[in-house]
């Protein structure tokens, strides 16, 4: 079942987005050369406590992972698409870090995720990320009421594969509100006119997944949680959290 969120419903979600816009701002600002990801999920927790807000990611067990997650990021680098789980590793010169994090409040959720460079970046690098994010912003405009999920997929999709780029198939976006994800799942390749139609109150989270290499096929890390592309090339993941209203898309996430 879909719930639809009433006003005061969608401005506890903002406050919990506030939060997560907040996180995601400070754990980027922290990232540098020689950080571990242990210190970034570190920089989140600080961040979460002064908010008086908890973790939506922390002891989270979907069905497809064998234990639960143990961070309060997801921290994925280079070829890790999503699902990265934050250890000793210590950021290089130009690793290429996404960052997703959800945060609750009072029993909403936000969620987003944000792709970004670490020390010089490679121009490929800078050209996925702006790839994806221009991506989120045309999948975004079309979160209007009366419009059809299929609308907000195939802005994704036809936006990465115009790239070039690669899309994990089984992974994408998801409702969110009372739960971090609730239906319906939102996939990042769609056809336009086609699924659900939309109505004001729907609270999406909207997450392009691209893969440099062209490629779809992943595979999981050995942990049961972190995707990695197949072919080793580097991955970029953006999202942020998106209302329908009669007014049209209001982002929640948003600073």
């Amino acid at each position: 079942m879909i719930e639809l969120k009433t006003d005061g419903e969608l401005a506890a979600m903002r406050t919990a987005g506030q939060v997560v816009a907040a996180v995601l701002a400070a754990v980027e600002q922290a990232a540098a050369v020689g950080v571990r990801l242990l210190d970034l999920d570190e920089v989140a927790r600080g961040v979460l406590a002064g908010r008086g807000a908890k973790s939506s990611f922390l002891h989270y067990l979907p069905a497809f992972a064998p234990t639960p997650f143990p961070a309060v990021i997801c921290a994925s680098v280079n070829d890790a698409v999503v699902h990265g789980i934050p250890d000793n590793t210590r950021l290089a010169d130009g690793d290429l870090v996404s960052i997703d994090f959800g945060a609750n409040i009072d029993g909403w959720h936000g969620d987003a995720a944000v792709s970004f460079v670490v020390g010089e970046p490679r121009s490929a690098d800078l050209a996925l990320i702006a790839t994806a994010r221009r991506a989120l912003d045309a999948a975004i405009a079309t979160m209007l009421p009366g419009e059809r999920l299929g609308d907000i997929a195939h802005a994704v999709g036809a936006i990465g594969r115009a790239a070039g780029y690669g899309i994990p198939a089984d992974f994408g976006g998801h409702g969110i509100g009372r739960a971090m994800h609730e239906a319906p799942a939102v996939p990042n390749e769609g056809t336009p006119g086609r699924g659900l139609r939309l109505r004001a109150g729907m609270v999406l989270a909207i997450e392009p997944m691209f893969h440099a290499g062209g490629r779809d096929d992943y595979r999981m890390a050995g942990n049961g949680w972190a995707l990695h592309t197949l072919d080793g090339s580097r991955a970029a993941h953006v999202e942020h959290t998106v209302a329908i209203t009669d007014n049209g898309p209001r982002v929640l996430t948003l600073p």
